[in-house]
């Protein structure tokens, strides 16, 4: 029955309630305009809040077991703050090679000094410009790379944002689904030779996808693919998180039917108190984050145990939170939704053989 209450029961009531917040407080978030935003709303927030109370409740399984992989490259898109940076200091630990793609390498640089002084990481740190949401940049960081590293153990496609206003890349793809999918999946592809090189028959690469757990409520609309019929943000958000799972599964029957010695895992790390909320309701209250959300370091654990967790290998294709499997959407069952999707994804990115770049 407490069970019951605090996930099914407890959602409910607190969504109506952040979304009264929302009309009768200040927030920079866009408020929905007609029922079925409202609708969007409701549900984005109940599935917040669940996601809140399973954080609670499986506290005791988010745990990670660090050890030393010296000479193991690490790739990760975003990580100069929040979860990414405790990401990039566990892997450090871990004596990696850590690459890490930000917007401004210097900016970035400096913020991550602050928090994981040189001398005190064993392992080895690099930064390369990347702005994930632009395919051309996206190219000349993975043309960088591949000049520097013949072997990719772990690629982390980590960078995103939520809920953002309405925006067009320069390549014409809403700014969300950009970011946090179609970026990413042209990064795969063009590291997937490398990251293939770095496989063995009992140790496997990986690739790990940070997605969400309002994935759950996403929909893949083909006719309105980038906002340009319609557009909220939370909807918009809810297909970027979905399209990533639903890449990971087919990435994996891929890589099997390949027999490629090359994992994939989608990861929920949790509700965390970072910066990417910026445009969410939780900013009304400033003490909310801080007293209920999990801190970047609990929020970071869930995405090194797929990247490294021994328990995981030969378990691809995988979606995980608190450091365990987790339910997904039931589109990611249907092989056919799935191969559906990253074929339209590889022909709007002009990508004839996935893999294999020419």
């Amino acid at each position: 029955m407490l069970f019951f209450l605090v996930v099914y029961v407890g959602p409910i009531v607190v969504a109506g309630v952040s979304l009264a917040l929302l009309y009768f407080m200040k927030s920079s978030k866009e408020m929905p305009k007609n029922w079925d935003e409202f609708l969007t709303e409701a549900w984005f927030q109940y599935h917040g809040i669940r996601g809140l109370a399973e954080d609670r409740l499986n506290s005791r399984y988010n745990v990670v077991e660090l050890f030393k992989q010296p000479g193991r490259v690490v790739v990760m898109t975003g990580g100069n703050r929040g979860i990414g940076l405790k990401i990039v200091e566990k892997l450090l630990d871990c004596d990696m090679t850590v690459v890490l793609g930000v917007r401004n390498v210097e900016s970035s640089r400096k913020s991550i000094a602050k928090e994981i002084p040189e001398e005190k990481t064993s392992g080895k740190l690099f930064l390369e410009q990347l702005d994930v949401g632009t395919m051309d940049s996206v190219r000349k960081f993975a043309a960088a790379i591949k000049k520097k590293y013949r072997k990719i153990h772990i690629l982390i496609n980590n960078a995103g944002i939520m809920a953002a206003p309405f925006a067009l890349t320069d390549d014409g793809f809403e700014s969300q689904m950009a970011i946090n999918y179609l970026g990413h999946f042209l990064l795969t592809h063009l590291l997937l030779p490398e990251i293939v090189a770095a496989g063995e028959e009992d140790r496997h690469s990986r690739i790990v996808n940070v997605s969400s757990c309002v994935h759950l409520m996403g929909d893949i609309d083909y006719d309105n693919f980038h906002g340009s019929k319609t557009y909220y943000g939370a909807t918009a958000y809810n297909q970027s998180k979905l399209a990533q799972i639903l890449f990971t599964k087919h990435l994996q029957v891929l890589f099997g039917t390949r027999q490629l010695p090359v994992q994939v895992h989608a990861v929920h790390p949790g509700v965390v108190d970072t910066d990417l909320f910026v445009h969410t309701s939780s900013t009304v209250i400033p003490w909310f984050k801080k007293a209920l959300f999990k801190n970047p370091e609990q929020g970071s654990r869930t995405v090194v145990y797929a990247a490294i967790s021994p328990k995981l290998e030969g378990k691809g294709g995988s979606y995980l939170s608190n450091c365990r499997l987790h339910r997904t959407h039931p589109m990611a069952k249907d092989a056919k939704e799935c191969e559906k999707l990253f074929d339209y994804t590889r022909e709007m990115l002009k990508i004839e053989d996935f893999g294999r770049p020419e």
